[in-house]
């Protein structure tokens, strides 16, 4: 068992992850907690370059199960160089997007279904966060949010792409209760924090509390 905490969060393209993310790594420095953030896919040299294929707007001939695959390889890339030894070391670590993105972009939304947790669980060895923060917007807002000369590839796609995406979103939530805390994302960026804040002091604020004067 690893010493260390791992929190994901989610959300549709646009929902203010980096923000929060921000936030976070601020609540547990404070309690004197080392944290490390990293974001998928990236998060590792070769995962980052394995990031600029799967991003690519010149790569929209993109086969799925590709899609798939090079998501997987980056991750696993990036659990068994980063995630892996900082969670060995007791560190807090921080990351933007999971498995559960894949399950959402390339099992709903490019219907690929339960092929994608199968491949992951070998990617990352059945690493599973002891959080997830959902930011929950309507896909069509978050991609507002970014404007579409910034778009990936990805977010490129139709709306009704991203609105299965959403929706898959939407029923992973639901079967991990207990894991994914779902948060209303279209506030400001300080009401979505203190609610965030609200539910590390529920998972966290008893492990966490003999620290907060380091």
């Amino acid at each position: 068992m690893s010493k260390g905490i791992f929190i994901s969060l989610e959300g549709p393209d646009g929902a203010g992850k980096t923000t929060q993310i921000g936030y976070i790594r601020e609540y547990f420095e404070a309690k004197g907690k080392e944290v490390l953030i990293t974001r998928e896919p990236g998060g590792t040299a070769i995962s980052e370059k394995l990031r600029e294929i799967l991003l690519d707007k010149a790569n929209m001939e993109m086969a799925d199960t590709t899609e798939m695959l090079i998501y997987a390889a980056a991750r696993a890339q990036l659990v068994a160089q980063v995630i892996k030894p900082a969670l060995d070391q007791g560190k807090i670590v921080i990351s933007d997007r999971f498995v559960d993105s894949s399950i959402a972009y390339q099992g709903f939304g490019r219907d690929l279904g339960d092929q994608v947790r199968i491949v992951n669980l070998s990617a990352t060895a059945g690493l599973e966060p002891d959080l997830t923060i959902f930011i929950d917007i309507d896909p069509e807002k978050g991609r507002a949010r970014i404007g579409k000369e910034s778009l990936d590839r990805l977010e490129q796609e139709k709306a009704d792409f991203h609105r299965k995406v959403y929706e898959g979103y939407k029923q992973i939530c639901e079967s991990c209760p207990t894991r994914i805390m779902v948060i209303d994302g279209d506030r400001t960026k300080e009401e979505v924090r203190d609610n965030i804040t609200d539910i590390l002091d529920t998972f966290f604020g008893g492990l966490l509390g003999s620290d907060s004067s380091k």
